[in-house]
Formats: structure tokens, C-alpha cells, sequence
């Protein structure tokens, strides 16, 4: 995979850095950010390994090949060609395609619902991990994703205002961070809408109809709306279920902001 990556760090900055870690350990040792089980001193400080024990990593279900070639709906059987799920037979979808890392369920599916509903904003560093492994999809990694954006689903600004955070403008800045691709706030949410996760796939798509606009441009500092016209977009979520919500977002990326090219990546598939 090609990024832009991170500002690098002179030797004395990874000195402090190490000695930083090993400061804070002393008074926060590092647990395991689903059984809180305390990590072994061996454990890693790169990948998931550094935010979970090894039951907890070792319960993950990654997202392998067999899957869709469009949302990424993992496959159980054997298939050895490109293949599109039922659910993306015969559709057009706005957003080129859509790739997860994780599948939610055990210790995934906990980590999201408490980052997610239990206000627990550390746990982007650990969603983030699961995120970047994401960049390591064929069709990712042969992408050179510096000219790329990094694009939020947003939130109604009173749901985030009472959730105090959007997670999945938390995942951008993390693996913005972490790579280098920037991150920008494109799109916003013009009505506050029935929580999806409870809704069929009918429901979702009504639920959704044009609830998705670009943010407004406003004079004033911090209020331009990013350019994306002609650029190619990741657009990022928490999970993907029946990726209704990302192609109503792609569709307002595609047609309203000139967006070249719409890819979905989230850490976990529902």
C-alpha cells in the first residue's frame, strides 16, 4: 500500500516517546481494552496486539476473501471469481466499493457498541487498528492513496452534540494520523433520523432519503466547506450492514461534490 505517512520523528522524539510509554505504564498499566486483563509486558505496542490480551485478539473474526465485490458481505462457501451477494445483484451502488476489516460479532462487536454508546472515546486508537487493516484490501493496496481523502458519515449535530463526539470523524483523525491521508468534514445530516440498526433494509432506505447534503460554506473561520471536486474519497464508518447509509452519503459525493471515485472502509461488517 502507498500513503503519504506520518511526519517522522527525529531519534530524541522516539527516545522521549519510549520513555513516555514506559512512564505512563507505571501508573496506567496497559489491560486489555475488552476483558481488561492485563497485558503481558512482552505484548506488542504496535497492531491490535497493543490493545488486546491474546484471547480477546485471537476471538476477532477477520473479513477474508470469499466476499462481495461490491459491500463486502463475507461468503461462506468456496468461490474463486469475483462475485456480487444478493443484495448488490442488479443494484447500482454510488460508492465503488465497500470493505471491512473485522466482522461484528464477540470481542469486535463490543468494542464498537461501547465506543459507539458508552461515550468511550479511547476506544478510537484501538478501532483504528482494525480500520488501517483495511488498507491491505488488493484493491487498496494498489491504489496511491496520497491524493486520497478521508471522509466522515456524519452525525446530526444533535445527536453528536449529546454523544459529545461523531465516531466516525474520531476514526478519520486517528488513521489520518497514522497515514497521512487528510481528513475532511464533507458532508452533513439535515434532519435527525430513526437509529438504523433497528430497521429492514425497506425501512433503511426510506429512513435515509435525502438526509445526506454537503455542509454549508459560511464566512467565518472553519466554516469552508472542504474541495473534493475530482479528488478519490474513503469514505469511513464505525460497521456496515447493508451499506444503505454509505451510498447515500456517496451519492451526494459523486453528484453534489465531484467527487472522482467513492471507496467504503469501516473496522467492522455487520
Amino acid at each position: 500500500m502507498s500513503y503519504p505517512g506520518p511526519p517522522l520523528k527525529s531519534a530524541a522524539q522516539q527516545a522521549w516517546a519510549r520513555l513516555g510509554e514506559g512512564a505512563l505504564d507505571l501508573v496506567y498499566p496497559r489491560c486489555c481494552r475488552v476483558c481488561q486483563i492485563g497485558l503481558e509486558d512482552s505484548a506488542p505496542r504496535v497492531g491490535l496486539r497493543n490493545w488486546l490480551c491474546r484471547a480477546c485478539h485471537e476471538n476477532l473474526m477477520r473479513v477474508e476473501a470469499p466476499y462481495c465485490s461490491v459491500c463486502g458481505e463475507p461468503f461462506a462457501g468456496a468461490m474463486e471469481r469475483a462475485f456480487q451477494c444478493s443484495n448488490c445483484d442488479g443494484r447500482r451502488m454510488a460508492f465503488e466499493f465497500a470493505v471491512s476489516g473485522f466482522k461484528a460479532a464477540g470481542a469486535m462487536r463490543e468494542l464498537v457498541h461501547h465506543f459507539k454508546y458508552s461515550g468511550d472515546l479511547t476506544l478510537r486508537g484501538v478501532l483504528a487498528e482494525a480500520l488501517f487493516t483495511v488498507l491491505a484490501e488488493p484493491r487498496l493496496a494498489a491504489e496511491d492513496l496520497a491524493g486520497w481523502v478521508l471522509v466522515p458519515v456524519p452525525l446530526h449535530w444533535l445527536r453528536e452534540m449529546r454523544r459529545e463526539y461523531n465516531q466516525s470523524w474520531e476514526l478519520c483523525l486517528e488513521l489520518s494520523a497514522r497515514t497521512g491521508i487528510p481528513a475532511e468534514r464533507v458532508l452533513r445530516r439535515t434532519r435527525l433520523t430513526a437509529t438504523q440498526a433497528k430497521l429492514s433494509r425497506r425501512a433503511r432506505l426510506e429512513n435515509l432519503r435525502g438526509v445526506f447534503a454537503l455542509r454549508r460554506s459560511l464566512p467565518l473561520p472553519g466554516w469552508r466547506r472542504p474541495e473534493v471536486r475530482g479528488k478519490k474519497v474513503l469514505l469511513v464508518d464505525d460497521v456496515l450492514t447493508t451499506g444503505a447509509t454509505a451510498d447515500e452519503c456517496a451519492k451526494v459525493l459523486r453528484r453534489d461534490a465531484g467527487a472522482e471515485k467513492v471507496v467504503v472502509i469501516t473496522a467492522a461488517r455487520g
